[in-house]
């Protein structure tokens, strides 16, 4: 039925691949692509003769529009998976534009040089217009918005769990349990231990960025902006446990913002230990996070690139990870006129993750909801010309295929509510 180009070789874009494989009706065809062609490789040997969809690999440099078109222009895809860095999703996004071709990604675009004269000032008019001040935000991707429709071709942004299942979860809530949702608390927790004092789940540079920003959250038709990690809460998780979380930024909470009626607030929090707030606190104070590049020894390097490369990497916590992890959106708001709650969520347990794919939950729970989307574009479930986030499509097939595929949802009536 499909043949998708897929960009990026990473623990996400493993976990993606594999379940596309498993996905054989729909995925008759893929082509791997990473700058690294050695891994593309790599994984297409571990799969052949396991699966019956046909796999090739390419090397490219996803940061170049013209090559990325090359790719496209021969290989004819139906489809762009883009799984590689949040950074490249404007060159990849610009390449299907040029082609014709369907795109979809993981995260939201944010730039890697955040000293870039045009983005700084679009940035500060942003930050002054809209009130929070984290690096990623839509309003780039939905800039194509008017072209991808003209062009006849759908971009979906943001199909992985946090954004993305997240998303689809707001509008099942919405269409099958409330009139009205007044507030939506969205809970990622990762009770896994991999045994390392530091080191982080995906991308080192994206994650730290992402953590030690200012947090922010939504309500009464505004942005509120709090000082990092400054709004903590206590939650106990099914089959997790009681764990301490904090306040973040998250991208989806731009998009709900918009496409959820009469939402009064919308907050995200995410689950921290100690040890890892204490390495990021100090890594922070002594310039370890900074995106801006220095000087050593006669070479310009940029610190939070040169830590990445001291830390694990994600795809190799695996087989040490142990625990399970807890992802939902608890839901307040009015059902016949009557108040409710309500919560959907997924528990993900690595050490099953590791033994169906070879990698932790983190990178799964991504993964699966990345082939997830693909699959809606492809079997035509999801199918509309323009710019769109996972909430803006039906969420029945959607949450129909994330049971079938590896994460089953469960739902609660009466559930705690966050303070």
């Amino acid at each position: 039925m499909g043949r998708v180009l897929i960009i990026g070789c990473g623990g996400v874009a493993s976990v993606a691949i594999q379940k596309c494989c498993q996905n054989s009706a729909v995925f008759q065809e893929i082509m791997i692509a990473s700058r690294t062609k050695a891994k593309c490789d790599a994984l297409r040997q571990q799969l052949e003769g396991k699966t019956d969809t046909k796999i090739t690999t390419a090397q490219v440099d996803a940061d170049n529009k013209d090559e990325v078109v090359a790719l496209i222009r021969g290989y004819q895809p139906e489809l762009v998976m883009n799984i590689a860095l949040p950074y490249q999703d404007l060159a990849i996004m610009e390449a299907c534009l040029e082609c014709r071709v369907n795109y979809m990604d993981t995260a939201n675009y944010e730039p890697e040089n955040i000293e870039e004269p045009a983005w700084r000032a679009a940035y500060e008019k942003r930050c002054k217009e809209q009130g929070f001040s984290a690096y990623f935000d839509y309003s780039w991707q939905w800039a194509y918005r008017k072209k991808f429709e003209e062009a006849g071709i759908t971009a979906l942004l943001g199909s992985g769990f946090d954004p993305g299942v997240t998303q689809a979860y707001c509008a099942y809530a919405l269409k099958h349990e409330f009139d009205v949702i007044e507030t939506i608390d969205i809970l990622d927790c990762n009770g896994g231990d991999h045994g390392y004092a530091f080191a982080t789940n995906f991308n080192p540079e994206i994650n730290l960025r992402e953590v030690s920003a200012p947090g922010s959250y939504w309500e009464n038709g505004h942005w509120i902006e709090v000082p990092a990690m400054s709004i903590k809460r206590v939650y106990d998780f099914d089959q997790v446990g009681t764990k301490d979380m904090y306040l973040l930024h998250h991208e989806e909470i731009e998009s709900l913002a918009k496409n959820i009626p009469d939402v009064k607030r919308i907050r995200f929090f995410m689950t921290f230990g100690q040890s890892y707030l204490d390495h990021m606190r100090c890594l922070e104070d002594v310039g370890m996070l900074s995106t801006t590049p220095i000087t050593y020894e006669g070479k310009e390097i940029v610190p939070i690139q040169f830590l990445k490369t001291l830390l694990p990497d994600p795809a190799s916590l695996g087989p040490r990870t142990k625990g399970k992890t807890n992802i939902g959106c608890i839901f307040t708001g009015k059902k016949d006129g009557k108040d409710k709650t309500y919560y959907l969520y997924n528990v993900c347990d690595h050490q099953a993750c590791y033994q169906e794919v070879g990698s932790q939950a983190i990178s799964y729970t991504t993964g699966v909801p990345a082939m997830i989307g693909a699959m809606m574009l492809l079997t035509g479930k999801w199918n509309k010309p323009g710019v769109f986030t996972v909430e803006e499509f039906d969420p029945d097939p959607y949450m129909e295929a994330l049971n079938r595929w590896g994460l089953p949802w469960q739902e609660s009536h009466q559930p705690v509510l966050v303070e």
